[in-house]
């Protein structure tokens, strides 16, 4: 069974999943081993590993800043790949690449996907990948390598579009908080609240996991009340940046910086 699967269908009904975010190659080239080995032995859920891009239009300051500076440090899919073999066999938790579509085509989708499975990666988030392309051309090579692609909906999602990426899709829909750039935020509006609400009464099939702006102990509630689990980015590659690479240090900041 594919890990983020097998990760949800043995979740205890009370248990809420955190995942954290970071750009490999940042803030060092070589630091992407030690971050994901220590996020599991520190009990994360399952990790976003983000594929450094030139031009990431989704993400905010933060974000964007850690893709350049991974790029300026010699980041490539290539070598991405590699270090995520070189750990394969000592990583149990998911692993999910997220990155945009450009320097997926351009290494070829097959070969992405193929690479996954030998790098053991269970899914990807492709932010930019039109619905139709994900159904004719991507779905159908990833279903092969069983990987999951993972969707986004934001609060102006429809309904209707909801529930057919929910019935075309399987893993767990990724609930963007708001239709803004990535970035930390101190709490959710009622409107936020509502979306959250509101998504939560549809009873999707797949679980859901809210991302972008949970920072603190605040917003972190707000999203493990109304999904399976929070997905944490910037946040976390603001700490990561602040000390050095050292992960454990980053953690300790964030988990203080949850319990506020």
């Amino acid at each position: 069974m594919n890990k983020i699967n097998k990760l949800f269908a043995e979740r205890p009904n009370d248990k809420k999943f955190l995942s954290l975010y970071f750009c490999a190659g940042c803030p060092t080239l070589e630091g992407t081993a030690n971050v994901i080995l220590t996020m599991q032995r520190r009990g994360i859920d399952f990790i976003e590993v983000g594929i450094p891009f030139s031009d990431p239009l989704a993400d905010g300051p933060v974000i964007q800043s850690a893709a350049t500076q991974a790029l300026k440090n010699g980041m490539t899919l290539s070598r991405l790949f590699s270090q995520l073999k070189a750990i394969r066999n000592q990583v149990e938790i998911p692993l999910i690449l997220m990155g945009y579509l450009n320097p997926i085509l351009h290494y070829g989708i097959e070969r992405f996907c193929q690479s996954c499975v030998e790098s053991g990666i269970s899914g990807m988030i492709i932010p930019d990948l039109p619905f139709k392309d994900y159904q004719e051309v991507v779905k159908p090579i990833a279903d092969h390598y069983d990987l999951r692609v993972i969707m986004l909906i934001t609060p102006e999602t429809s309904e209707e579009r909801v529930r057919f990426i929910d019935d075309n899709t399987d893993g767990f829909i990724y609930m963007v908080s708001s239709a803004a750039i990535t970035g930390a935020q101190h709490s959710f509006d009622e409107a936020k609240q509502e979306y959250f609400r509101r998504i939560q009464a549809m009873q999707l099939r797949n679980p859901r996991m809210i991302g972008f702006g949970i920072s603190n102990r605040q917003t972190l509630e707000a999203a493990q009340d109304n999904a399976a689990g929070a997905i944490i980015g910037s946040k976390f590659v603001t700490l990561l940046n602040e000390s050095n690479g050292d992960a454990d240090e980053a953690l300790n900041h964030l988990f203080a910086a949850l319990s506020e």
